[in-house]
């Protein structure tokens, strides 16, 4: 039985990946910052664990806890947006966003990239289109690009890192979604985005190392 590891699971595309792992009959670890979200993730049949990503020593737990696992795939999900304005970003904007969303897989991505190697699996991580700088035309959203173009640095050297030991590393722009970050609005479901994510996850193999790709499979610039 094949293992997936979600990390951020508690709603939107995590909880969507999830429900759809299972359904095809993985063996599926996953987290979620709070109790009550482990327990409802535990209710569907997954191996829960609480995870705060901003807490080294929350990750270091996880590390001890998974020990000896063999990850077929891993998906980094958890993020924030931040600040829906352009203005001037606090110091604790700040540190809320690039803790979540970058600091946070500087600190896991080694944890969890042997796991995946060893099974000669496939990792991901959820970046966004707006961290793209070939691809953009719009300036909204400054902070979030911003993150999203280091998380897909950390990316781009854990592929390098970690490739040539079995591991296909590759990051992700899931869509736009209708989640409480995308918003009623937003193009595709969850459950669209989630089983593009899975499909194209599957279909490539280690020549896509290290790429920037979006839910369908289609190459995105960096």
């Amino acid at each position: 039985m094949p293992t997936a590891l979600i990390i951020g699971a508690s709603r939107g595309i995590g909880r969507e990946l999830v429900r759809q792992y299972l359904a095809d009959g993985w063996r599926v670890i996953a987290t979620a910052r709070k109790s009550e979200d482990c327990t409802a993730l535990g209710a569907m049949g997954v191996h829960p664990y609480q995870l705060d990503v901003t807490s080294a020593d929350s990750i270091a737990a996880l590390g001890w806890n998974l020990d000896g696992e063999l990850l077929d795939a891993a998906v980094l999900n958890a993020g924030v947006y931040g600040p829906r304005h352009d203005g001037f970003p606090t110091q604790s904007d700040f540190d809320t966003v690039m803790h979540t969303n970058v600091l946070a897989a500087l600190r896991l991505l080694p944890v969890i990239a042997p796991m995946v190697a060893d099974a000669r699996g496939k990792l991901a991580v959820i970046s966004s289109r707006m961290g793209s700088m070939g691809a953009r035309s719009s300036a909204s959203g400054t902070l979030y690009r911003a993150s999203k173009a280091a998380l897909n640095s950390v990316l781009v050297d854990t592929s390098i890192r970690f490739g040539p030991k079995g591991a296909t590393c590759v990051a992700f722009h899931p869509g736009w979604v209708q989640t409480d970050m995308g918003g009623a609005g937003a193009d595709i479901t969850s459950e669209q985005s989630a089983a593009g994510l899975r499909a194209t996850l599957a279909g490539i193999d280690a020549s896509a190392n290290g790429a920037f790709l979006n839910y369908d499979g289609t190459p995105i610039p960096w």
